[in-house]
């Protein structure tokens, strides 16, 4: 898997421990699994317009719906851009699926932290056995 970021190597080492299940948006790939192989590109949902976001988050729907088993998920927490989310949550929430964003209010340098912040728990839970 293609990582381009600090940030996103962050949010994707919380989620793994976190969560039963991930699943990466990808703005070229629109949904991917943690085994995916895909090769490195330079694009983000920041330069799309409104229409072609929309778009992209029907794609990923799609994907969702013949990737994932929709009807085991009542929950969706989203560690990604308000572009990324924007246009798939109303879509996820028509089919009953609750969606949140535990770091909606936060931006980029304070994420890390947040991710940083509860590594640094995660540690020290580990080491006081």
């Amino acid at each position: 898997m293609y990582s381009a970021s600090d940030l996103f190597k962050k949010a994707f080492a919380y989620c793994t421990k976190k969560y039963d299940n991930v699943a990466i948006l990808s703005a070229k790939y629109g949904l991917l699994l943690p085994h995916d192989e895909i090769e490195p590109y330079d694009l983000t949902l920041n330069d799309m317009s409104s229409e072609e976001r929309e778009a992209w988050a029907e794609r990923v729907f799609k994907q969702m719906k013949s990737r994932l088993n929709l009807k085991d998920i009542d929950k969706v927490y989203f560690h990604a851009g308000k572009y990324y989310r924007e246009h798939l949550t109303p879509k996820l929430e028509e089919v009953c699926i609750a969606c949140e964003d535990p770091l909606e209010s936060l931006g980029f340098g304070k994420q890390k932290a947040w991710y940083s912040a509860r590594e640094q728990r995660s540690r020290k839970t580990q080491s006081s056995v």
